[in-house]
């Protein structure tokens, strides 16, 4: 009898492996087509997600523990790199720049989903992740984008980066105050807790912005393996600590990122690069599983409508960035408007609130209707520019 379970155990732990295997493959395969198409891998990945989920077209026994840990890993490193690109400095400089702009920005991003969520009864908490849902742009699916189009030196773009910059600032410390609230048992509780995030928070971008860093040996610059061990394992420990005590995991990433500085985060940077592709696909695959296709319907209608909004908005955001200008409203509109990954974190976060289901599925679906738009938006703006454009991831 002992013989018999333990002969079967390694067949089933192949099958899961092999099954995992050929998802792989299939979001490797989906990614190059989206490359050849110049079209942002995204959705795909999404709807990928939600045709293999539970109640998909075919839906997979995956390991769960690996999907799971793998989107925790996703969202970790999206922000670590997120961390990485700027300096606390640059990022309080660029909001004092902007600031007028960054204001105009949150306020006709931001109300459009706080104000539905209080009309679906959410109250003040839901008000606070959907709103940020839809403020948000895609630093990722816009990066990846200029990228792909060689778009760095045009004056929008300028103007667009300068907005993400703004809206990634803005991250600092509305996501550890959101887990906070989130998290709240009590009123006295819940203060405490905001408090430690923001005290937390602030702390990190003074000391970086006053030239804190983390200490480094020019011995870890020129070992790339030595580098990307204690890089990603400093982040993965302040992710579990902060994670142990109440604060987001994600949002420690974050400040980790800001905390690395100067040559140390050029080359983490890219030794980390791949590690974030591999686990940013399942962190997006793994939300499409997570999401009922069953609820999508009931709010396809709602969610399509706040899409239209979304893509308005962010267009009145770039035509306030051009003005006095020449730059092309509609290339700063493009690459703000795709919502992505960090929308999908702030929806994950609200995984114990009872509207969690149709909040993810309203932003599965604003997701997909933004990034497909952006997507087609800056494909047509590269055909009629005769400028290669398009987005990997």
């Amino acid at each position: 009898m002992y013989q018999s379970v333990a002969s079967v155990a390694p067949s089933i732990d192949g099958l899961v492996l092999a099954e995992i295997g050929a998802i792989l493959i299939f979001l490797g395969l989906a990614a190059l087509l989206a490359t050849a198409l110049r079209f942002s891998v995204v959705p795909i990945f999404l709807l990928s997600g939600l045709a293999f989920g539970e109640g998909g077209v075919v839906p997979l026994k995956l390991s769960d523990n690996f999907l799971t840990l793998g989107a925790q890993m996703g969202a970790i490193l999206l922000l670590l790199l997120l961390g990485l690109e700027y300096s606390a400095a640059e990022l309080i400089g660029g909001v004092k720049e902007r600031k007028s702009l960054g204001i105009i920005d949150l306020v006709l991003n931001f109300l459009p989903g706080a104000l539905l969520a209080i009309a679906l009864g959410w109250g003040y908490v839901g008000a606070m992740a959907l709103g940020g849902i839809t403020y948000v742009s895609s630093s990722g699916i816009a990066s990846q984008f200029i990228r792909d189009g060689q778009l760095q030196k045009m004056g929008s773009t300028k103007k667009a980066i300068g907005i993400l910059v703004v809206e990634d600032l803005f991250l600092a410390p509305y996501l550890p105050i959101l887990s906070a609230v989130i998290s709240s048992i009590g009123v006295i509780t819940g203060l405490m807790t905001i408090s430690v995030a923001l005290v937390i928070t602030g702390a990190v971008l003074l000391f970086s912005a006053r030239g804190g860093h983390i200490p480094h040996t020019r011995l870890m610059l020129d070992d790339s393996t030595t580098l990307l061990l204690t890089v990603f394992g400093s982040t993965l420990l302040a992710a579990g600590l902060a994670t142990y005590i109440g604060f987001s995991g994600a949002v420690a990433a974050f400040l980790v990122g800001l905390l690395l500085t100067g040559d140390v985060a050029i080359v983490a940077r890219v030794r980390l690069a791949p590690l974030r592709d591999l686990f940013a696909a399942i962190f997006f695959l793994f939300f499409g599983l997570r999401t009922d296709p069953a609820e999508i319907p009931p709010v396809l209608i709602i969610s399509l409508l706040l899409a239209a909004v979304g893509i308005f908005t962010k267009y009145l955001t770039a035509k306030w960035a051009a003005r006095n200008s020449n730059d092309s409203v509609m290339a700063i509109a493009a690459l703000l408007i795709p919502r992505g990954e960090f929308s999908i974190v702030i929806a994950g976060l609200t995984s114990t609130l009872a509207f969690n289901d149709r909040l993810q599925a309203i932003t599965i679906t604003y997701v997909l209707a933004t990034t497909i738009f952006g997507s087609i938006l800056i494909r047509k703006l590269g055909k009629n520019s005769n400028t290669k454009v398009g987005g990997k991831y």
